[in-house]
């Protein structure tokens, strides 16, 4: 049996535009991406610390420190939102207790404060 758990996150990123007449997906410079391992396509969630909103898109890369919401989601955000964005990995019971997911921590201006390998505790 597989179980989901967190791949990675981007947290407290700010969001810095919002457009509902793009393609639908989320922006994101890939200095993020790569910090985060995050993949152009790739599934991701994206909860808005800022007013709740809580929806599912995909990666496209952006520019350096552009985080973009784009297509119908945008309408769920507001330029200067902060948000999380995470990405999650199926992983077999064996898999488990090796995996360590990676936190990137944000600061103003989406610049990377800290990247963080998180172990999973033993209950």
């Amino acid at each position: 049996m597989r179980t989901a758990f967190l791949h990675s996150k981007l947290h407290r990123a700010t969001i810095t535009a919002a457009d509902p007449d793009y393609e639908g997906s989320i922006s994101l410079g890939r200095e993020l991406c790569r910090a985060a391992g995050l993949h152009e396509y790739q599934q991701v969630d994206v909860y808005d610390i800022t007013n709740g909103a809580r929806f599912t898109t995909y990666v496209i890369y952006g520019d350096t420190g552009q985080v973009q919401v784009n297509g119908a989601a945008a309408r769920l955000v507001r330029t200067g939102d902060r948000i999380i964005v995470a990405a999650y990995v199926e992983l077999e019971p064996a898999e488990v207790l090796r995996h360590a997911p990676q936190v990137v921590l944000l600061a103003e201006g989406n610049r990377i404060r800290a990247v963080e390998r998180r172990e999973v505790a033993v209950p």
